[in-house]
């Protein structure tokens, strides 16, 4: 089993920064791929960022390249996701999820393993 949940959401301003954590537990943590995905109301859930189980490979949705970085931190069992020049349609709850394959990015839900409750980000104009 493995637990995760996210933190760091809340209300912020276009053009502003945030720095959403994720503290996750349970067996071969350092093994798993992680990921945040973000849903806004009324959409589909969308894929945001990977990061590989080592940290050596990352990927990121067209719609936050240049502006979004995630990292993990394994010894203490974190994954973040730094959100600079935010803008209005960032706004949406922000999932951290993981992956037993833990190498090749993983672009779809359907292939995460497990899932945290989310963590609302709203910006404003």
């Amino acid at each position: 089993q493995v637990q995760l949940v996210e933190s760091g959401g809340g209300l912020v301003q276009a053009g502003g920064s945030l720095r959403l954590s994720c503290a996750a537990s349970g067996r071969s943590f350092r093994n798993y791929g992680l990921a945040w995905f973000r849903q806004a109301p009324g959409k589909e859930r969308e894929f945001v960022a990977y990061i590989s189980w080592s940290g050596a490979r990352s990927s990121y949705a067209d719609s936050v390249k240049g502006r979004f970085t995630i990292s993990r931190d394994n010894s203490a069992n974190m994954v973040y996701l730094q959100m600079n020049t935010l803008k209005p349609e960032d706004t949406a709850v922000y999932y951290c999820a993981a992956e037993i394959t833990g190498w090749n990015t993983k672009w779809t839900q359907s292939e995460y393993d497990y899932w945290g409750q989310g963590t609302q980000v709203t910006v404003s104009s």
